[in-house]
């Protein structure tokens, strides 16, 4: 199911992207020189698709890095957490180690001899072993 909606959504943005990519090839000059507009030291010629897409990267990956910081503290509190439930877990296997040396060995009783009440013991009235 997650494959097909997966590809639900995948397959028409792909075609738009195609699509916007031809109605767009021509070539756009962009400039980081702030100074000098008519003749900039600093600029890139490249399609207008390209750029835009790359534009949209860019600003994907910013907003993922600036998710990943905002979380920081959440995921510094989860592997506090982890290593006190880490540690609780090992002092009380210790614990549970302790209890079991220091009871006592049960006794364990006869088995008594006889009849039970339906008959020999261990088994029920079909004289199926209990």
């Amino acid at each position: 199911m997650r494959k097909f909606l997966t590809a639900l959504i995948v397959i028409p943005l792909g075609l738009i992207l195609v699509a916007f990519a031809v109605a767009n090839r021509h070539f756009v000059t962009v400039s980081f020189d702030p100074f000098i507009a008519s003749d900039p030291s600093i600029s890139v010629t490249l399609p207008l698709f390209l750029l835009l897409i790359l534009v949209a990267a860019v600003g994907v990956f910013a907003g993922g890095c600036a998710v990943w910081f905002g979380q920081r503290h959440w995921r510094r509190s989860a592997r506090r957490h982890e290593a006190e439930a880490r540690a609780a877990r090992g002092e009380l296997a210790d614990l549970r180690a302790r209890a079991a040396a220091a009871r006592p060995e049960s006794q364990r009783l006869p088995v008594p001899s006889g009849v039970g009440l339906y008959g020999p013991i261990g088994r029920d009235k079909q004289r199926a072993t209990l």
